[in-house]
């Protein structure tokens, strides 16, 4: 069974979801410290600017705070603001239509955590783009070791026979875990197409949210990668 562990991101690029419908399991990794001004709270969306930032307001954290405790503030009306930003840069996209309203219903409604917000957003794209991968989350178990160890000390525990890392990753896994423990190992690569898009010059790098009203059903085309993953063990 191949694996892929990743923390939560706020409505994630396309690459986030190529792993994910990559392999069979795909696990939250939301028991692991809260990183602020990270990828777990903000996205990039595209404007005729170039790109702006979606920033979730989250209450202050101390630095042993984790993901999963990581409460939302709402004081700042934060989710109003993308609601109206959304609006705003994506009306004129060709499949604007198709997908604003139900996303403008999930943001209004207010979740308690980050992660909660993350899952529940992920899992509304996941069904728009016909990914069907399983999900769990890491703080399901009680994980020993630390950094690789700790990885692939849940691996274990969910059977994995395989997994499937971000490519930035290779610089710091220590992959004698993985060939002690007889779990395949391989990184993945990203190398995505073009798509039609609003707003000038082409950006690959914001939130699948801009795939979705430009391609609409066709979104899939242009979210797996040309180049396949690079199998070490």
């Amino acid at each position: 069974m191949k694996v892929a562990v990743i923390q939560s991101s706020y409505v994630p690029w396309r690459g986030y979801f190529d792993i994910i419908d990559d392999v069979d399991l795909f696990v939250y990794y939301d028991d692991v410290q809260y990183t602020r001004n990270d990828w777990r709270n903000r996205n990039k969306i595209k404007t005729t600017n170039g790109t702006t930032w979606l920033t979730v307001s989250v209450k202050d954290v101390a630095l042993s705070q984790k993901i999963f405790e990581t409460e939302l503030n709402y004081a700042t009306k934060w989710n109003e603001v993308h609601i109206q930003q959304i609006h705003n840069w994506y009306k004129k996209a060709p499949f604007y239509a198709l997908y604003f309203d139900e996303l403008a219903e999930l943001l209004t409604q207010k979740e308690q955590t980050i992660s909660m917000l993350n899952k529940k957003l992920t899992g509304w794209l996941m069904q728009k783009l016909f990914i069907n991968t399983k999900i769990m989350c890491s703080s399901e178990f009680k994980l020993e070791g630390t950094k690789t160890q700790r990885l692939v000390d849940l691996l274990t525990k969910v059977s994995a026979t395989n997994y499937l890392s971000g490519p930035s990753a290779r610089d710091y896994m220590d992959e004698s875990f993985f060939r002690e423990s007889g779990i395949g190992l391989e990184y993945k690569a990203y190398d995505y197409a073009a798509y039609p898009q609003i707003y000038g010059d082409f950006i690959g790098e914001v939130s699948v949210l801009d795939l979705l009203f430009n391609a609409g059903p066709d979104a899939r085309e242009f979210m797996k990668s040309r180049t396949p993953s690079l199998v070490v063990l």
